[in-house]
């Protein structure tokens, strides 16, 4: 018999005493799926309930994986199963107090249907209630090939963003929550009660009323010691705000685009002293200045950060402040976007 041309399987020899000898061909199993085409690359995700969402669906040795984010939440990988041209995966949540049951786990189905990208989540949590999310994505374009030349970048006249006297060109992100935002003696201020560094509360977030495409961003604030908040370019990326001596350092510290990009030194301030950030976006690559030193230099940042409420890279998006967080002020905001040739 000519070995080579048999199908996939594993010959075994099985003996069974001194001088029998049985050999057993064992499948290797049927060939896996090929990925879809259309469903590789990176999807902005629109979710009937509104949450922010996004997912990046990839090979890895020769199996699907896939990254998403649901708004706060951690982006993965997952490893998915590939069954008749539909993804499937779970996202576990562990709860954060230790001895405890695990607190909910998302099933994510996701496939092309008729061109377009739909998918639904059925998310099962302790209590063994059941919540149906379904989605639709858009596709976005891939990363550009290489850093853009800032020094042929033109920007237009800087526009400020908050007058010191009223709210004129914000609003709250979320309408079901405290508006901690206010004008106080010039400064555009967050009041709130909390204290801790969880990711969301009872307060709301702020954002822009306009949205914007490439853009270098001036803003100023301070946090006390042991305070937070975050300034997200396009609703997308958070620039990290927190002081010098927080306990959140390097990729989740002061100067860093938050869990993506740790800045090159702690440039920081104290808690209590007003800081600086002089933020460049340009073809989804940053640059950031804090208190006059550049930390990040033209870094390419390839997916939307956690708590990113726009999800597009390809799309313009608003400046948006966290205030769920602790109390912070912010002043002399201003933009310049970046000008067409």
């Amino acid at each position: 018999m000519d070995h080579n041309r048999m199908p996939p399987t594993v010959l075994r020899s099985l003996c069974c005493g001194a001088a029998t000898c049985v050999l057993l061909l064992v499948p290797l199993g049927v060939q896996a799926e090929e990925l879809p085409a259309g469903l590789s690359g990176d999807w902005s995700l629109k979710l009937d309930s509104g949450l922010p969402a996004w997912m990046r669906v990839a090979e890895s040795d020769g199996n699907p994986q896939v990254h998403m984010r649901l708004y706060i939440g951690p982006a993965g990988p997952y490893v998915a199963k590939l069954v008749k041209g539909r993804l499937n995966f779970e996202i576990k949540k562990k709860n954060r107090k230790k001895n405890l049951a695990q607190a909910s786990v998302t099933r994510v189905d996701v496939g092309i249907e008729d061109g377009k990208l739909e998918g639904v989540l059925e998310k099962k949590s302790a209590d063994g209630s059941v919540q149906r999310d379904t989605f639709t994505g858009t596709k976005v374009p891939p990363m550009p090939a290489s850093a853009p030349d800032l020094s042929k970048v033109r920007f237009g006249h800087p526009i400020s963003l908050f007058n010191g006297k009223d709210m004129s060109g914000w609003r709250t992100y979320e309408s079901d929550k405290q508006n901690g935002w206010s004008v106080i003696d010039g400064l555009l201020v967050n009041t709130t009660t909390k204290t801790d560094f969880s990711p969301t509360g009872a307060y709301a977030n702020l954002r822009t009323q306009d949205e914007f495409e490439d853009f270098w961003l001036h803003i100023e604030f301070l946090v006390e010691e042991n305070r937070n908040s975050g300034v997200y370019l396009r609703g997308m990326y958070e620039a990290q705000v927190v002081d010098r001596d927080s306990r959140m350092q390097g990729i989740q510290g002061v100067g860093a685009i938050f869990g993506a990009i740790a800045p090159s030194r702690n440039a920081g301030n104290a808690g209590g002293q007003w800081q600086t950030y002089d933020l460049t976006l340009v073809d989804r690559h940053v640059t950031v200045v804090l208190n006059g030193v550049k930390v990040i230099d033209n870094q390419p940042i390839d997916k939307p950060t956690p708590g990113a409420i726009y999800t597009n890279a390809a799309a313009p998006g608003p400046i948006y402040l966290q205030g769920d967080h602790t109390k912070v002020s912010y002043r002399d905001i201003y933009l310049a976007p970046v000008l067409e040739d």
